[in-house]
């Protein structure tokens, strides 16, 4: 049985995104539990400095001009080499708008099975199970996975990034990109960014967010009073950012940006599966919310069940406002 763990590194420009070393922590708990070994696959061209970053067992380096911008079907077809050579008995890959791209359709030529939008992957009982969140987080479906193969795609924040170890890799192997990337039907001219946000949310380290509960676009003033006395930045919920109350830089969840400040204080968010993935990992927690079954408690370290324009006003008095 094939033990080892393949995690596909994702980068840009350079950079290893956060999901990256969120997919190496798991699984270095996953290949402890057997006695086995985390390779890390770093695609790219001229990448050779990122690949020493790498916390993995080993960092398989695969560099070639194709794989210089993500291309989907160049990534898909060096994954495939590279896990037919390898043999994992895992490939993790990240459920982010790269990786999407390429998990379903490695697992189908590989002709291994996948489980999609893993937010959770444990032993039960002698035998792994990958927890998929499907319909948004609507429905958790359990997957049990065998002992041959298997393709993970996995939810980014779903996991600590800190299970990742901070040394470099114990070794580095380049390997020799397949004939197949010579001779691809797309090609990645270049990376065009949007414009810069007027604020960066994740980098913040005090956020006012904001839900329905806000009622109206005029009401968002107050929230902004509030986080001006907090030293805070606001953001929002999705169905804001859809109404065009807030740009869509300051939207907080699964489609939106996922954030750690070291205080949340969420304002009439009830707490939607897709927004509690972008916020969770927040040092801490502050609900504010009229319905004392609202799922935003479940992860708050403070709730209080009451109108917010009351909290958000006694708040502002407190703070001289």
């Amino acid at each position: 049985m094939a033990e080892h763990i393949l995690v596909l590194a994702e980068q840009l420009e350079g950079q290893l995104t956060d999901v990256t070393l969120e997919l190496i922590g798991v699984a270095r708990r996953l290949a402890a539990s057997r006695g086995s070994g985390v390779d890390a696959l770093v695609l790219g061209d001229g990448v050779s400095s990122l690949a020493a970053t790498v916390p993995a067992d080993r960092t398989l380096l695969m560099e070639h001009p194709a794989l210089r911008l993500f291309n989907p079907e160049a990534a898909q077809r060096a994954l495939e080499a590279v896990a037919r050579e390898t043999s994992p008995w895992l490939v993790l890959v990240p459920n982010t708008s790269l990786g999407m791209d390429v998990a379903a359709a490695v697992a189908t030529r590989l002709g291994w099975p996948l489980v999609a939008y893993c937010q959770a992957i444990e032993e039960r009982d002698g035998q792994l199970v990958a927890t998929s969140q499907l319909f948004g987080g609507k429905i958790l479906a359990d997957c049990p996975v065998g002992t041959d193969h298997a393709v993970l795609s996995v939810l980014a924040g779903a996991f600590s990034s800190e299970a990742a170890a901070p040394e470099p890799p114990a070794r580095i192997e380049r390997l020799t990109p397949p004939a197949e990337l010579d001779a691809l039907r797309v090609r990645a001219t270049g990376l065009e960014r949007p414009e810069a946000a007027d604020v960066d949310i994740t980098r913040a380290e005090k956020i006012v967010a904001v839900g329905r509960g806000i009622e109206s676009k005029d009401n968002l003033e107050l929230a902004e009073e509030l986080a001006e006395g907090l030293g805070a930045v606001v953001a929002a919920s999705r169905p804001l950012v859809d109404a065009g109350w807030l740009p869509r830089s300051r939207q907080v969840g699964k489609s939106g940006l996922k954030v750690k400040p070291r205080l949340y204080l969420a304002l009439g968010i009830s707490g939607a599966p897709e927004h509690l993935e972008g916020m969770r990992d927040a040092e801490l927690i502050i609900a504010v919310n009229k319905d004392p079954k609202a799922p935003i408690f479940d992860v708050a370290h403070y709730g209080v069940v009451a109108d917010l324009f009351d909290v958000a006003e006694a708040l502002q008095e407190r703070l001289g406002g």
